[in-house]
């Protein structure tokens, strides 16, 4: 039994749950759409580019423009009325092969990475607050490792992910007696296309190894049932947390 399919086998109470996970048809959220669907969810997907073959609702959308971010708003609201769960997975370094070093590279990462999520999860709101999800409508913003220590190749992207920190803990605040709960999940290392070209320099595989004392990175199978966790009626009593799933590397 890998761990993706011991996800699979227990029940987290989430069916009928109508599921937002952005950046979901790749790596992390792949998996996260992946558990959510075996959860009986009703899974929506966005992503930049539209992909065909998906067993659940897909629309295109790029959280950095504006109007793009209002259609998608719009389609939930008409399709469905309410929206359960919100799981702001979207997100890249070097964002268009840009130096994250250079001014330009830096606003972009935080366009995307940040002011993206926070302009789709402030335009969810009422959708959101429509839910009647036992323990309240979710919010789960995905973070990173790179929130918490320095990794020099992507300041822009750290810098971000600490955004997505503080953005948590204040809208879990703003919307606490609205039925809605904001967490966020940093995941440390994952084998996923994102990171895959890191495996082709051994020096850098060796510097983040160095910081995890289970000495491997982590896969998909073991960030997405947490995501899924947060969004169960068990997890009503959290909201502004964060949770690390890194191998122990905040620990070094």
């Amino acid at each position: 039994m890998t761990r993706a399919e011991g996800a699979d086998a227990i029940n987290l109470g989430l069916a009928g749950r109508v599921v937002l996970v952005t950046g979901g048809v790749r790596g992390v959220g792949a998996g996260i759409s992946s558990v959510f669907a075996a959860q009986g969810a009703t899974v929506i997907s966005c992503a930049r580019r539209a992909v065909e073959g998906l067993p659940y609702e897909f629309h295109a959308c790029d959280v950095r423009e504006e109007d793009s971010v209002a259609r998608l708003v719009d389609t939930i609201k008409e399709r469905h009325g309410r929206l359960d769960v919100l799981v702001n997975n979207a997100g890249a370094n070097f964002p268009g092969g840009l130096d994250e070093s250079k001014p330009d590279g830096f606003d972009a990462s935080v366009a995307l990475n940040l002011t993206g999520p926070y302009r789709l999860t402030v335009g969810l709101y009422a959708a959101l607050k429509a839910s009647t999800a036992q323990g309240g409508a979710s919010v789960v913003n995905l973070a990173s490792m790179s929130a918490l220590r320095a990794v020099l190749l992507v300041p822009g992207y750290g810098a971000a992910k600490a955004g997505i920190i503080g953005i948590t803990r204040n809208l879990a605040v703003k919307w606490a007696r609205k039925g809605i709960r904001v967490n966020a999940v940093a995941p440390g290392t994952i084998d996923t296309p994102m990171t895959a070209p890191m495996h082709s320099v051994a020096e850098l595989v060796d510097t983040e190894l160095a910081h995890i004392p289970l000495q491997r990175f982590g896969s998909v199978g073991e960030i997405a049932p947490t995501v899924a966790f947060l969004c169960t009626e068990q997890s009503s009593y959290t909201s502004g947390a964060l949770f690390v799933v890194d191998g122990a590397s905040d620990c070094v």
